[in-house]
């Protein structure tokens, strides 16, 4: 459908709400810690995780289209839907930045492998009615990026905290054991975004101009692919009803919008905030694979779902009473 949300740029350090949200960017670097809180802010919150966590209906309209056609779509007008933005906002000077300093530039090529990842898996899961392991991965992706901040970071961890990934790693354990096979949609989809937040973290670069410079890098690949398509009369864009052409061409909005509306959010309320927001994406995600997809909530599910919820509750909880104390 992307993300997993944070202070800086994305992930931020386990002592702190990780703010993820699936397949998009993160907020700057330079934000403050702890923006004060308003009404404007929480609506802008609510927009940018509610589309995230609407995605799978917008994908689903797009099941017949093969999930590598649509994602070299979102690819293709993101880059042009992004660029027009950045003309709209006079704020080109950000993409010069990125190109003249070249470690920032393969560090963005390297964040545009893992989010090509992860963008590509959530278009085929939600094709594949896999809704409910994509869930699961978003639910467990902050735990993941808590994981990578102790492991490569170096940072530490609360030991409810530790408790929280340990639990974690059980309940994926349990679904391993339970249903024979290893849920790898949502491991996938959590390892990719915590990868991708912690790439993020390092590349200081504003979200819209990362956007950009991540869709101009996979272009070329995506485009030459539709042109391929295109010559060879297969493809979906031209070929398919004005519906699917529409929708394939509003990749690049459905793909901005709440990016722009997270950064919006994020510098007018605590991440504190933002970070408890974060969970509505997977918990959108679950209600939508079970009420409207009809995809099955088996026993060994719910129990996996359950061990995350406690885990995330630990985490949350430990993370809120830090704040407060720096506060």
């Amino acid at each position: 459908m992307r993300p997993p949300p944070q202070s800086g740029d994305r992930p931020d350090g386990p002592t702190t709400i990780t703010v993820t949200a699936p397949g998009e960017l993160t907020a700057p670097a330079r934000l403050p810690a702890e923006p004060p809180a308003n009404v404007p802010g929480l609506l802008f919150a609510a927009g940018a995780f509610g589309i995230w966590g609407l995605f799978p209906l917008y994908f689903k309209l797009l099941a017949m289209v093969p999930a590598v056609e649509v994602l070299a779509h979102r690819v293709v007008w993101s880059a042009l839907f992004a660029g027009l933005l950045l003309t709209v906002l006079n704020r080109w000077r950000e993409v010069i930045a990125v190109f003249a300093d070249r470690r920032l530039l393969a560090t963005l090529a390297l964040s545009t492998a893992v989010i090509t990842l992860n963008w590509g898996v959530f278009i085929w899961a939600v094709a594949a009615d896999r809704v409910l392991e994509a869930s699961l991965g978003y639910y467990i992706n902050p735990l993941v990026s808590v994981a990578l901040g102790v492991v490569v970071l170096r940072e530490r961890l609360h030991r409810l905290q530790w408790a929280a990934v340990i639990l974690a790693a059980l309940a994926v354990a349990y679904e391993v054991l339970a249903l024979g096979r290893v849920p790898w949609v949502s491991l996938t989809l959590a390892v990719s975004f915590g990868l991708y937040g912690l790439i993020r973290k390092v590349a200081r670069v504003e979200p819209l101009a990362g956007l950009f410079v991540e869709t101009l890098i996979a272009a070329p690949l995506a485009l030459g692919y539709l042109l391929w398509l295109a010559a060879a009369g297969t493809g979906a864009f031209a070929g398919s009803e004005p519906g699917i052409t529409g929708l394939l061409a509003l990749a690049g909005v459905v793909t901005a919008l709440p990016l722009l509306l997270f950064v919006a959010a994020a510098r007018r309320i605590r991440l504190s905030t933002l970070g408890l927001m974060q969970y509505l994406v997977p918990t959108l995600h679950f209600l939508l694979a079970v009420l409207v997809f009809g995809e099955r909530l088996t026993a060994d599910h719910l129990v996996t779902f359950i061990g995350i919820w406690i885990a995330l509750a630990l985490y949350s909880a430990v993370a809120l009473r830090q704040g407060s104390g720096a506060r």
